[in-house]
């Protein structure tokens, strides 16, 4: 049995959960998510936690069996408290600033990157060397933040670059002032 499929998902106060066969929508103080998840699986409610149940023991099954759980426990705490990114930019001359809604990055193209955020996230940027991407769909500010951080990766020489605020960047040495062969 999935230990984490078998769990009961706690709903707080003041959200709203309506399950209608497979798709299940959640209502809170943050907004609303909608989600269609597979058929095989049995969500129920009974006003103060969610079951999902799974009908077998195939493969197929059990692997189903958690994600459906965690992803119903994901849009929970999305439209109670929300998700966030925090990402860092590594460089001199690096920066970031925002322009109405979109984010503009200098990372040391020719050109500014202007990117647009997708309907439901939000982009801070509270000094220029870091950004924080808001939301409540867990999947939309990571996918986000990811296509941030592919602008400019951190390279392993120096650590330049765009990199998630706890990420840990191994550091290659450079080269050495061998002799050279003849």
């Amino acid at each position: 049995m999935s230990r984490i499929g078998r769990k009961p998902i706690p709903v707080p106060q003041g959200v709203e959960v309506k399950i209608e066969g497979n798709l299940v929508t959640v209502k809170g103080p943050k907004g609303s998510l909608t989600r269609e998840f597979h058929p095989d699986m049995k969500i129920s409610f009974d006003g103060t936690q969610i079951i999902v149940e799974r009908p077998s023991d195939e493969k197929n099954h059990r692997s189903l069996h958690g994600l459906t759980r965690t992803l119903i426990s994901n849009m929970i705490i999305g439209v109670t408290s929300g998700f966030q990114k925090s990402l860092e930019l590594v460089g001199v001359g690096y920066r970031a600033a925002k322009q109405g809604r979109k984010l503009v990055l200098t990372v040391g193209y020719s050109h500014p990157v202007e990117i647009e955020p997708p309907e439901g996230v939000e982009v801070e940027v509270p000094a220029q060397n870091q950004i924080v991407v808001k939301g409540i769909d867990k999947e939309v500010v990571g996918n986000f933040a990811a296509n941030i951080r592919a602008v400019r990766e951190p390279e392993p020489y120096k650590g330049k670059g765009i990199k998630y605020i706890d990420e840990v960047i191994r550091r290659k040495a450079g080269k050495t002032g061998g002799k050279g062969k003849k």
